[in-house]
């Protein structure tokens, strides 16, 4: 009985396989598939980007706290590391825009 239902079993996917590929709307498909990739870019700089600058201005805090005297110096550089991590967060949405609207 049980190799009756394998059996079964296999047919059936089988004859499913067969209609799935004579299916036409590949290109649906692919332009679904795109979305999804540019979406899910798009979160992961959005969260590298997020991540990365809070430790940035958590460490810079950090060192301004224990010397007060200093924060003039760490404030400068702090702001160029944070205009330069948020620059590769908006590279990514080029990225995805462009292969979204295909440019």
């Amino acid at each position: 009985m049980k190799k009756i239902t394998q059996m079964l079993t296999v047919l059936a996917v089988l004859g499913l396989a067969t209609a799935a590929m004579a299916a036409e709307g590949g290109a649906a498909g692919y332009n679904i598939g795109l979305a999804y990739a540019a979406a899910a870019a798009i979160a992961i700089a959005a969260f590298g980007g997020a991540f990365s600058q809070s430790m940035a201005i958590k460490s810079a805090l950090d060192s301004i706290g224990r010397n007060p005297s200093a924060a003039g110096k760490i404030t400068t550089p702090m702001i160029i590391g944070l205009a330069m991590i948020e620059s590769l967060v908006i590279y990514a949405l080029v990225i995805a825009l462009m292969l979204v609207l295909k440019i």
